[in-house]
């Protein structure tokens, strides 16, 4: 379980939004919180449709709710799901983290039936390609 209040807060408001989350699909629901720049805790679940390609992940939906609620920056990420290994973010959501993340910005993923992962963004995603590579 999380040893931080912090990662408690970030815990719980991801678990309140995973019971929300849209999956009849698969069954599998995420549920992601961000902390960001601005000292708020942002949340966001998946939401699947029967076009797959169409659905949302936890993590894209957290971080459109960041962008709407004033937030800019990531500071800590909280993924929850189910069963007991790490609910680690998709490739796709982990460049998504990573235009709004510092490299070095905590991601945790939680099977909730287990222990977290604490890893970086690096460590996710090294190598990775961010906006700072492209002209200004």
């Amino acid at each position: 379980m999380p040893k931080t209040p912090t990662d408690q807060a970030l815990f719980k408001a991801a678990e309140a939004i995973r019971a929300k989350a849209y999956a009849p699909y698969s069954r599998f629901t995420v549920g992601a919180a961000i902390l960001a720049d601005d000292g708020k805790i942002y949340s966001g679940c998946n939401i699947e449709n029967a076009a797959y390609p169409v659905g949302n992940c936890a993590e894209a939906s957290a971080i459109a709710a960041m962008i709407a609620g004033g937030g800019k920056r990531i500071t800590r990420i909280y993924v929850t799901g189910p069963g007991s290994s790490p609910v680690t973010p998709c490739g796709g959501c982990r460049q998504r983290i990573r235009e709004f993340a510092d490299l070095t910005v905590p991601v945790i993923s939680h099977g909730v039936e287990g222990e977290p992962l604490v890893c970086t963004l690096e460590q996710l995603l090294p190598h990775s390609f961010g906006p700072e590579y492209l002209p200004k």
